[in-house]
């Protein structure tokens, strides 16, 4: 498996005309940034998360990819090479992961721009790429973005923590909780 660039590299932006995210790979700038933007939010996304994201990166596990929008942070995606979710990782599908975008920046093509790096990339690897959605309304613009860009449920069924929920059972409907969902990649 080749490597992906050293996270020190950036990845110049798929396009980079006015009013038009620039898309890059992470590198060692990011985590105090990405977090402190996300804390602004009231969300806990601590450097910790993202100094992972870099040393997976380096060792070639995942690909992770942060959104600028004049100039500023505006979201990031990461792409796993194996995933967690054992259909996936059998069929050597990668998986799109852990898509975020800040409010303030939503509805400026930023999540797509992010998907289609994401997406891409996956390409080089594989036919198909994967993703997980969650269940609750948090998660409907994520929804709505992956069905417009033709994924479609992979047929197992809702998961919990990437195993499959038995038809009777009760699960907590929170983060683990999903929907796998494929696409041709590219």
């Amino acid at each position: 498996m080749p490597c992906p660039p050293s996270p020190a590299k950036r990845t110049v932006a798929l396009v980079t005309s006015p009013g038009q995210p620039v898309i890059r790979t992470m590198d060692e700038s990011d985590p105090a940034v990405i977090s402190a933007a996300f804390t602004a939010i009231g969300w806990h996304k601590p450097p910790a998360l993202f100094q992972r994201y870099l040393a997976e990166q380096e060792e070639g596990r995942l690909l992770a990819f942060v959104a600028e929008w004049h100039g500023e942070f505006a979201g990031y995606v990461t792409l796993l090479w194996t995933s967690d979710y054992s259909p996936f990782a059998e069929r050597q599908v990668p998986e799109v992961c852990d898509l975020n975008v800040l409010a303030l920046h939503r509805r400026q093509g930023i999540g797509n721009a992010l998907l289609d790096r994401a997406e891409s990339a996956a390409s080089a690897r594989s036919k198909v790429v994967g993703i997980g959605v969650g269940l609750y309304s948090d998660y409907g613009a994520a929804q709505r973005i992956y069905v417009r860009r033709g994924y479609l449920p992979d047929g197992r069924g809702i998961m919990y923590r990437n195993q499959p929920v038995e038809p009777g059972a009760v699960i907590r409907i929170d983060d683990e909780a999903a929907l796998m969902f494929t696409r041709l990649a590219g």
